[in-house]
């Protein structure tokens, strides 16, 4: 036990669920959580997180875990090897939930349900493996809700269409497994959480949760400030986590189809991929095609080395969920080029707030006039930081998702 609140707090507990220990901040998800978690602490509940963690993560974190929450409680997960992962692939589970659902992970969850919180929220779709049978949960009368970032047997159908056999085929199977999974999730919780209003209606009508809300997605503020784009000679910018196979995915999209059309038109231009463990065969790749492309790996803070792009690139074909890393382009002034997957589930207009592109021919065409035109990247980058500053505060995120937890207790 980490962090300890004032014993004679008398809110009702609110036990939240993390299958990851949430820092370093390199990962949307993450980023959507702790905002959520940092912005409720000291409200409606009194905060218990609980999550795998390290010695030397709780030491290196204790402040940061201590800002998030009134009590937290660790577990330790022993080292696995490939072959258990591997072993994913022959069982009824998806290999990502699979990989989750480890013994020590289901016995803390356990434990920490025998104190019987007033609301359990079990972050991630996948954290719903490791949930206790429906008889404990009955007779804990914990409320639950299940907070999905994305919705995920989507992701697994579109990677299953862009990738290349036999992998194609992997993800076929995957699939279908992430379907029966997803559908058995979202009908055992008393509410699903959805980060749009068109996730929580695809979780509510194809999968069958009996009660559904939305959150907005959030960016801070303060922290990601206002500076006017650069001019042309910037570098265009890319942020993300590089593990993630839709990163990977859009990036080798836009290495071989977009970029040379770029090249072409301005053989200066750059590019700058910002984010953690970028794949050796996409460095090699883009250095076997002459990009003029960099990649800094992990960053403690993506703003300096965003500092003086001149326009942000999301060209994701894959995944799923909202897309954090457009309201922090935005809010920092980068004018951004994005496929309309990239930006799915924000409400921005197209020529307004950014500019949509779905083939290679109109991303590089997008790109290439944000490079070109002064008055347009001005233009493009003030509205959308002013929209984000009216609709996308991270308080009034936290402010929706603490009403949808006290609306699930309330509805015992």
């Amino acid at each position: 036990m980490l962090v300890m609140a004032a014993q004679d707090d008398t809110r009702p507990t609110l036990l939240f669920i993390s299958p990851q220990f949430l820092f370093p901040l390199d990962a949307g998800g993450k980023i959507r959580t702790t905002n959520i978690l940092l912005n409720m602490k000291g409200g409606a509940f009194r905060i218990h997180l609980i999550s795998p963690a390290t010695p030397d993560e709780e030491t290196r974190w204790s402040d940061e875990i201590a800002a998030i929450c009134d009590d937290y409680t660790t577990w330790r997960i022993a080292p696995r090897d490939r072959l258990h992962r591997l072993a994913g692939l022959l069982s009824p589970l998806p290999v990502s939930v699979w990989s989750d659902a480890l013994h020590e992970s289901r016995q803390a969850v356990e434990t920490a349900l025998k104190a019987r919180p007033a609301v359990a929220v079990f972050d991630f779709t996948h954290s719903a493996a490791l949930m206790p049978s429906d008889t404990f949960m009955t007779k804990s009368g914990v409320r639950t809700v299940l907070f999905t970032h994305n919705v995920e047997t989507e992701i697994f159908a579109r990677h299953a269409k862009t990738a290349a056999f036999p992998m194609s085929l992997v993800w076929r199977v995957e699939h279908a497994k992430m379907a029966r999974f997803e559908r058995t999730a979202c009908s055992r919780f008393d509410t699903v959480i959805g980060v749009s209003g068109r996730d929580a209606m695809t979780l509510k009508e194809t999968f069958g949760a009996a009660t559904t809300a939305a959150i907005p997605t959030g960016v801070d503020l303060d922290f990601f400030a206002y500076t006017p784009p650069a001019n042309e000679t910037g570098p265009l910018i890319f942020t993300g986590s590089m593990d993630w196979r839709a990163n990977q995915d859009g990036l080798t999209w836009f290495l071989h189809d977009v970029w040379p059309l770029i090249a072409a038109a301005r053989p200066q231009t750059s590019l700058k991929v910002i984010g953690k463990n970028p794949p050796q065969h996409l460095i090699d790749a883009a250095g076997k095609a002459c990009a003029n492309w960099t990649f800094t790996g992990f960053v403690d803070d993506i703003r300096p080395h965003a500092a003086g792009g001149s326009a942000y690139v999301i060209p994701l074909r894959v995944g799923g969920g909202t897309r954090i890393k457009a309201y922090e382009a935005m809010a920092m002034g980068m004018p951004v080029v994005s496929t309309t997957l990239g930006v799915e589930g924000l409400p921005l207009t197209p020529g307004e707030h950014f500019f949509s592109a779905d083939t290679p021919e109109a991303f590089a065409a997008a790109t290439l006039r944000l490079l070109a035109e002064a008055d347009t990247r001005r233009a493009l980058s003030g509205a959308a930081r002013a929209f984000v500053e009216a609709n996308a505060s991270q308080k009034s995120v936290a402010e929706v998702f603490e009403r949808i937890c006290l609306d699930t207790l309330k509805a015992r």
